[in-house]
């Protein structure tokens, strides 16, 4: 019951105050980029805060995540991760799904941002395009972050990873830093959301020029060893 109330108070509260936050968000892309990254940062932040004092759940880093451009490699269990990720890096590029960029107000603001879409049902013309993002996010020097199981799955589970990683991975000659966690099990799928500790545990950079089948691997190893 407990869990449940706080659930229902983090939606209501979350929520709401997202209304206001991201509408300072898109409010703040005409003033250019470092504006338009410090409004999603404040999100990211509203976030954090209202999952630690209404949730009672908190982040433990296991490793350092430099701020170094690399391609960062995330396992994919919850919302948490995917938000917590524009505040656990100044200037983060982030490769979402395409619907995610094209929602009214929050997506136009993703977009400025930098953030990268992936629609896995368009053709070639999608996908030169977001080459074409990938290599001008390279260009920038920002870290790029990917959650290359291409969708949440729960904890305990290690699906196969999706073509993007390996494609991303050619096309930038970036090293790859893999990070392991472990939200599903305070943040599972459903409304009811627990009190507790998300692990995240970096693992060892891997280089560039790498095989397909290597890189994909060592990552799907590396992001799952938190999942035994």
């Amino acid at each position: 019951m407990m869990s449940f109330l706080r659930s229902l108070v983090f939606a209501i509260v979350f929520y709401i105050g997202s209304v206001f936050v991201v509408g300072a968000a898109v409010a703040m892309v005409p003033f250019g980029e470092r504006a338009t990254i410090r409004g999603a940062r404040n999100w990211a932040l509203w976030h954090r805060f209202c999952a630690r004092f209404i949730l009672g759940i908190r982040t433990k880093i296991i490793g350092e995540l430099d701020t170094k451009q690399a391609l960062y490699i995330f396992k994919h269990e919850s919302m948490y991760e995917t938000v917590e990720t524009l505040a656990l890096f100044r200037r983060p590029v982030v490769v979402m799904k395409q619907e995610l960029l094209d929602l009214f107000g929050w997506g136009y603001a993703a977009r400025k941002h930098g953030s990268i879409g992936v629609d896995r049902e368009a053709g070639a013309t999608a996908m030169r395009r977001m080459i074409a993002q990938a290599k001008r996010a390279k260009e920038s020097g920002r870290p790029i972050i990917l959650f290359p199981e291409g969708t949440r799955v729960p904890h305990g589970e290690k699906p196969d990873l999706r073509a993007g990683l390996a494609g991303l991975y050619k096309i930038l000659g970036l090293p790859v830093i893999p990070v392991a966690l472990d939200t599903g099990k305070v943040w599972p799928r459903g409304f009811v959301k627990r009190a507790g500790v998300v692990t995240m545990k970096v693992g060892a950079e891997i280089p560039p020029g790498l095989s397909r089948e290597e890189i994909e691997a060592r990552v799907h190893a590396a992001i799952n060893v938190l999942n035994d």
